[in-house]
């Protein structure tokens, strides 16, 4: 294999690696936030608005998970374009990815994706209910 080709491939499979690495760190981020905002209430005095404020980091992660997903299926596609370029192409080391958009789902539908949503739904729901109860009491 062309030294140049597999170099730039190289390239691509670090941006691929950090993309899974984001995402990995915002779940975690997600839970452990949401779960210190419910240790640190005060469960004789807690307001269903403190509660709500874990709904804005947990909707937000999961906007940004999701788009950590889409760079990540546009850089998967980069890199199959660089695999099967033949060996005497030029690799000119191009990270752009947009033409590559058109054959990945938006960024949108990834984010309601069942691998997403079967994480931040729940998480979400959780926060409802917990601030139903609250507001009832």
């Amino acid at each position: 294999m062309n030294e140049n080709k597999l170099k730039h491939l190289e390239f691509i499979q670090g941006v691929i690696n950090r993309m899974g690495q984001n995402s990995f760190l915002l779940k975690g981020w997600t839970v452990t936030l949401v779960a210190g905002l419910f240790v640190f209430a005060n469960i004789q005095e807690m307001d269903y608005r403190f509660i709500s404020i874990a709904l804005i980091p947990t909707i937000f992660f999961w906007l940004l998970d999701g788009y950590f997903l889409w760079q990540e299926k546009l850089f998967r596609k980069l890199y199959d374009h660089v695999r099967i370029k033949a060996e005497g192409e030029v690799i000119d080391f191009s990270m752009n990815v947009k033409p590559f958009a058109p054959e990945i789902s938006s960024w949108m539908r990834i984010c309601l994706s069942n691998t997403l949503g079967l994480f931040y739904l729940p998480i979400i729901v959780i926060i409802v209910i917990t601030m139903a109860f609250v507001y009832k009491y």
